[in-house]
This record gives structure tokens, sequence and C-alpha cells, in this order.
């Protein structure tokens, strides 16, 4: 028999993609984080981190949300706001009922579920951005409402019963309202159809709405 040659064609598949950072040279060595410290990564995890926490107070044109999205910031904000949310009712603390366990969850269901629903009405209405990059903006733009939840915390140390200061709470948390509603759409508007940018951002500000409805309803005495 004579003998048979078969040739085999070798066809490459990636397994990996790329991952491109601003001002960082895309070599192997550069990219690669097998040999890096474990403290350098966290290090430039955080910083990154931060640096969207600041794109969002200071709302630029970039798209470093959009390109680089991750869920660690928006996961810090939701426990940390579900923390200081919990058993700050008076019906609780009459009741003996501290722990708060129904508030917490309640934060967190709103917070993601809210999310995931302005994020499929924007799919729904034809955005050109994917499920994770709203997610992410929508998590980190809920920081100023994080910042008015805190001075709200402050000011109801001082007194509970004071009009005054309920009032400037209501003030802080309508002006964490609006910036978190001014910062997301900054980010998100240009993902939008042009007809259709009204009907995706009427339920982005009933998402933050209805936080800053939380901050006001578990921070009133």
């Amino acid at each position: 028999m004579a003998d048979v040659e078969f040739h085999h064609e070798v066809v490459e598949v990636p397994l990996e993609g790329e991952m491109e950072v601003p001002g960082v040279a895309r070599t192997d060595d550069e990219l690669s984080t097998l040999d890096e410290p474990v403290k350098d990564t966290i290090l430039r995890d955080v910083k990154a981190v931060g640096n969207k926490f600041a794109h969002v107070l200071i709302p630029k044109k970039s798209k470093l949300l959009l390109k680089e999205w991750d869920l660690w910031g928006p996961l810090v904000l939701c426990t940390f706001m579900a923390i200081m949310l919990q058993g700050s009712t008076d019906e609780l603390n009459m009741m003996g009922e501290n722990d708060g366990g129904p508030q917490f969850a309640e934060v967190f269901v709103i917070y993601w579920l809210g999310a995931v629903v302005v994020t499929l009405n924007i799919k729904l209405l034809g955005g050109n951005i994917s499920f994770f990059q709203s997610i992410c903006v929508l998590g980190y733009c809920v920081c100023p409402l994080a910042i008015a939840l805190i001075i709200c915390r402050i000011l109801l140390a001082v007194d509970t019963q004071s009009i005054a200061l309920f009032a400037v709470r209501f003030v802080f948390v309508v002006l964490g309202f609006g910036w978190s509603t001014f910062a997301s759409t900054a980010f998100l508007a240009e993902s939008q159809p042009t007809g259709r940018k009204v009907l995706a951002m009427y339920p982005l500000c009933l998402f933050y709405f209805v936080i800053s409805w939380l901050i006001i309803s578990h921070t009133h005495s």
C-alpha cells in the first residue's frame, strides 16, 4: 500500500482577550501579572476604583467607566449603604429589633435589581452598551448619594427631632440625587438611540429617586 501523508492545518484559537490600559505599553511583560506582588496588584486595583469614583464626583468626557468596567465599586457602595441604613428607624428600636436584617436585604435588592432593570430597559431600547458596563456606571454613580447618607447620619447624631436639621438633610439628599443623575446621564447618554434618550433616562432617574427615598425614610426620626 502506498504511503498516504496527512497534512493537518493548525488553527490557533485565542483563549484570552486584550485589556488595554490608557498610558501603559501593551507588551507581554507589562500586561502579565503572574510575577507581580499581591500588594502591587491590590494597590493598582484600589487606585483604579478610586479613579472611577473621582470621575463620578467630577464628571468628565471620559469613557473610563465604560471601557474598564468593574463591579468592585458598586459592591462596596451597596454594602456600605446597607450597613449605614440598617436598624435606623424608631419602630425597630421600640420593638427591640435592631439587627436591621430586612433593611439590609431591602437595600441590596433595590440596588442591584434596580440597576438590572434600568440596564435591560437601555438594551431593549437599542442602547449600544454592554450589560456590565451599564451596571458599573449605575453602581458607581450612587457615590454622591452615599456621601449624602454620611452627612445625614452625622446630622442625626446631633438631633433627630429638629425640623431644621431634617430640612438640611433633605437638601443634601436632593443634591446627591441630582449629582448621581447628572453623572450617570453624562456617561450613558451617548450610548442611547437619538430618539429614545428620554425613555432610557426616565427609569434611571426613578432608580436614583428610590435610593434617595430610602435615605430620607430610614434617617427620618
